[in-house]
C-alpha cells in the first residue's frame, strides 16, 4: 500500500486521515455494522403458559419480566392432592435476533458506539503506520497527520475502559460475587503491578524495563494496571463460560448449545493465542525462542537449548507483536460465538431445571433466559473490551513521532509521554496477560467442580 504514496505526500496525511475516519463513521452509522454482525443470532423465550385458559383469547405468548404482576391476577390457591406437571409450562421458543431486536436491548447504544469508535480509531493507527511522515519538527503534528490518530485512539480507549466499567458495576447484569471479586482483584492487581514496574522481580522474570519512569510515573502505572485487572475480572468470567459451553466441557451433547465448527475452532484457537502470547514476555519462555548467537562466530558444538536455537532478537521483537495483533483480532472475531454461547447458558439452565425432578420448579430459568436476553448487549461490550484495549493500545504504542517536541509545556507530564511512546506495548501485554490467567483460572475452578454453569 505504500506504493500508493510517495515520500513528498506527507502534507496530504491530515486529508487523508481525516476523509477515511469521516468515510468510515458514515458507513457504520448509514449500514449499522454493528447490528448487522449481531444479526442472526438465536435468543430464547421462556413464556409462562403457552396455552391460555380461553382459547378463543387473542392473548399470546410473550416474555415479560419474572415475578411482575397485573392487578386483575389473584393469588392461586394451594390444591392439595398431588401435583401434576403442565408440560406446556416448560417449552421456550427460539428467535433470530433482527435489527429492530437489538434495538430494544439495554446498551444497544454504547455497544454500537463503543465498536464503532474502536474500529475507526483502529483504522487510524493503522493508516498511520502506513503513510509516510515527514521527520522534520517544524512541519508540525497537525500537517503531518499525528493528532488524529492520536486522539481517536486515545478517545477509543477512555471510552471503551468507562463503557465496561459501568456495565460490569451493573448490579442487574453482573453478579454481587463477580463485582466483590473485581474490587479485590483490583487491589492485588495494583500491588503486583507495584511490585513490577518497581523491579522488585528481577529482569529474568518479566521481560520489560521500567527505567525511563519516574516514582510518580510507576505509582500512576501501577493504579491504572489494578485498575485494569479488576475491570477485566467480569469480562474473563463470562468468556470462560462461554469457553467452556463452546467447547462443550461438560458432554452435554445438546445441539441447540452448540456453536458449529467454526465458533469452536475460534474460541479454542483465541485462548491458547491468548496463554502463548502472555508467554512471550516471560523471560525464561522467551530465552528458549530467542537464539543469542545470531551473528557470532561458534566455536565447536554446544549441548544448550537455550540461547542457541530460535530466532534473531530483532526479529522475536517483531514476532511477539504480531502474536499481540493476531490475538486482538481473534478475540474480536469470537464477539459473535462468545454472545451465542451467552445466550445458550440460559437454555443450559432451562435444560437443567427441566430434568432435575418430576415437578421442576422453572422459576430461575425463566428469570436467567429474559435477563440473558435483556442483557446481551451488555454482555457484548464485555466481550469486546479486551480485544479493543488490546488493538489501541498496540496501536498508540506504534506512534514513533515525538509528539511531545510541538508542545514543549507537556514536556514535563513523563507518565502521559510514557503510555503513549513506551508503555502501550506493556499495557497491551498486561490486558492478555491478565485476560489470560483469569480465564484460565476459572476453566481451572470449573474442572474441578468448585464452579459450574447453570
Amino acid at each position: 500500500m505504500s506504493l500508493f504514496f510517495t515520500s513528498t505526500n506527507y502534507k496530504y496525511n491530515l486529508i487523508i486521515q481525516t476523509s477515511i475516519s469521516l468515510i468510515l463513521t458514515l458507513l457504520f452509522t448509514l449500514l449499522n455494522i454493528p447490528s448487522f454482525i449481531l444479526n442472526g443470532l438465536h435468543t430464547y423465550i421462556h413464556p409462562d403458559d403457552v396455552t391460555p385458559s380461553n382459547p378463543n383469547s387473542n392473548i399470546k405468548a410473550a416474555i415479560r419480566r419474572p415475578g411482575e404482576t397485573h392487578g386483575e391476577l389473584k393469588p392461586r390457591k394451594k390444591a392439595k392432592e398431588r401435583f401434576e406437571f403442565d408440560e406446556n409450562k416448560a417449552q421456550i421458543f427460539r428467535l433470530k435476533l433482527n435489527h429492530n431486536h437489538l434495538q430494544s436491548r439495554l446498551y444497544f447504544d454504547q455497544l454500537k458506539g463503543v465498536f464503532s469508535f474502536t474500529i475507526v480509531a483502529c483504522v487510524s493507527l493503522l493508516v498511520h503506520t502506513i503513510i509516510p511522515r515527514s521527520s522534520n519538527v517544524s512541519i508540525g503534528v497537525i500537517t503531518n497527520g499525528t493528532l488524529i490518530p492520536i486522539l481517536l485512539g486515545f478517545l477509543g480507549f477512555v471510552r471503551v475502559l468507562v463503557s465496561v466499567t459501568r456495565v460490569s458495576m451493573d448490579s442487574s447484569g453482573s453478579k454481587s460475587s463477580e463485582m466483590q471479586l473485581s474490587v479485590l482483584v483490583s487491589f492485588v492487581g495494583s500491588l503486583i503491578a507495584f511490585l513490577l514496574v518497581n523491579e522488585v522481580f528481577p529482569n529474568w522474570v518479566v521481560d520489560f524495563e521500567f527505567g525511563s519512569l519516574d516514582g510518580y510515573a510507576k505509582i500512576c502505572v501501577s493504579i491504572f494496571m489494578g485498575v485494569l485487572a479488576g475491570v477485566l475480572y467480569v469480562p474473563a468470567a463470562k468468556t470462560a463460560r462461554a469457553y467452556w459451553l463452546a467447547t462443550d466441557q461438560i458432554r452435554c451433547n445438546l445441539s441447540m448449545i452448540y456453536c458449529g465448527w467454526l465458533g469452536r475452532m475460534l474460541v479454542y484457537v483465541t485462548y491458547l493465542l491468548t496463554l502463548f502470547a502472555s508467554l512471550l514476555w516471560i523471560s525464561p519462555f522467551a530465552d528458549l525462542l530467542v537464539n543469542k548467537n545470531v551473528g557470532v562466530k561458534k566455536v565447536g558444538y554446544t549441548n544448550r537449548l537455550v540461547g542457541d536455537v530460535g530466532m534473531s532478537r530483532s526479529d522475536f521483537e517483531v514476532f511477539r507483536l504480531y502474536c499481540l495483533l493476531a490475538t486482538g483480532v481473534l478475540q474480536m472475531l469470537s464477539l459473535r460465538a462468545n454472545l451465542q454461547m451467552f445466550l445458550n447458558e440460559s437454555v443450559l439452565s432451562w435444560y437443567q431445571r427441566l430434568h432435575a425432578s418430576k415437578v421442576p420448579d422453572l422459576t430461575y430459568s425463566r428469570r436467567k433466559v429474559f435477563l440473558h436476553n435483556h442483557y446481551l448487549c451488555l454482555a457484548g461490550i464485555q466481550f469486546f473490551a479486551p480485544s479493543a484495549l488490546v488493538l489501541l493500545f498496540l496501536g498508540l504504542s506504534r506512534i514513533e513521532d515525538n509528539v511531545l517536541d510541538h508542545f514543549p509545556a507537556l514536556c514535563n507530564l513523563l507518565p502521559g509521554s510514557a503510555l503513549v511512546k513506551e508503555m502501550g506495548v506493556f499495557m497491551s501485554w498486561w490486558v492478555v496477560f491478565v485476560s489470560g490467567v483469569f480465564v484460565s483460572t476459572n476453566l481451572v475452578l470449573y474442572r474441578q467442580g468448585v464452579l459450574y454453569v447453570s
